[in-house]
């Protein structure tokens, strides 16, 4: 990986997959001893809330037809 003239890198994409992190999202560098650490700024929030707040409104119609399909299927176990 290398550092760009203004100061960037690219977290490679399995990374980013791995913890969660996706365009737009906030993060804070953050000096751990003699490394930087990457994390979220909104670090309170669970990755799956993250992922919801990414997500919201972007469903469409027949997206939410499925939504309730699987709510109604899991509630009836």
């Amino acid at each position: 990986m290398r550092l760009n003239s203004r100061g960037q890198v690219t977290i490679p994409p399995a990374l980013r997959d791995r913890f969660g992190f996706a365009e737009g999202d906030e993060v804070e560098v953050i000096a751990d001893g003699d490394s930087l650490r990457i994390i979220h700024a909104d670090s309170v929030l669970s990755r799956g809330e993250r992922i919801v707040r990414r997500m919201r409104g972007q469903a469409t119609t027949s997206h939410i037809e499925d939504i309730r399909k699987l709510l109604h299927d899991e509630r009836a176990d």
